[in-house]
């Protein structure tokens, strides 16, 4: 997983509450198991019309906005069914930061897991953030000092120390149990020792 620490772009706004991961990614182009080749399907129902064809007036079918890295959206994002290839679907399409003032419980672990950093933010301080996409300016984004950089203005966010630590360092599940790999080493030899029957 990559390690996520400053990130800066023009955000793409979305403005659509209830957003579910259906919509995000729809269930025809869950077959897959790689993380990679989602990106093309993200919001396929609403980004295509019925012959395949991309609809220009669509956010992120538009420049600047179809290479942001960073999205704004309306409240409890990522709702709906528990599928992980929501958050590979957006990092594959670019996207690496979303940014609303809630999200669905699931969607919002899984995008830790994955190495994208959601943000609960206050709707009046997103309406901020809002105007700089509507100009085409950039925002920025810094885990370190959990703050969104934009002008002369900088906005606090709120995240847990231990998500913030696993996205800073770059720490997946698997990451984080090698980082134990001598202890279990040195624990299965001890098993092995005193209860060789088990192996």
């Amino acid at each position: 997983m990559e390690k996520f620490d400053t990130l800066k772009g023009i955000p793409a706004n979305l403005p659509m509450i209830n957003v579910d991961t259906d919509m995000i990614i729809p269930k025809q182009f869950l077959k897959t198991i790689k993380r990679t080749g989602l990106g093309k399907s993200l919001f396929f129902e609403i980004r295509y019309d019925e012959a395949g064809k991309k609809i220009k007036d669509f956010v992120l079918n538009r420049e600047p906005y179809n290479n942001s890295p960073i999205l704004i959206t309306g409240k409890n994002f990522g709702c709906g069914s528990s599928r992980e290839h929501a958050p590979w679907a957006l990092l594959d399409f670019g996207i690496k930061c979303v940014i609303s003032p809630s999200f669905a419980d699931i969607f919002y672990n899984n995008c830790f897991k994955n190495g994208m950093l959601p943000i609960i933010l206050d709707e009046k301080k997103i309406e901020e953030l809002v105007q700089y996409s509507e100009r085409k300016e950039n925002i920025e984004i810094n885990l370190s000092g959990q703050e969104i950089i934009f002008g002369n203005k900088r906005i606090q966010f709120q995240i847990d120390p231990f998500k913030k630590k696993c996205l800073l360092n770059g720490l997946d599940d698997i990451a984080m149990s090698l980082e134990h790999s001598k202890k279990i080493s040195s624990y299965e030899n001890i098993i092995k020792k005193n209860k060789p029957w088990i192996n």
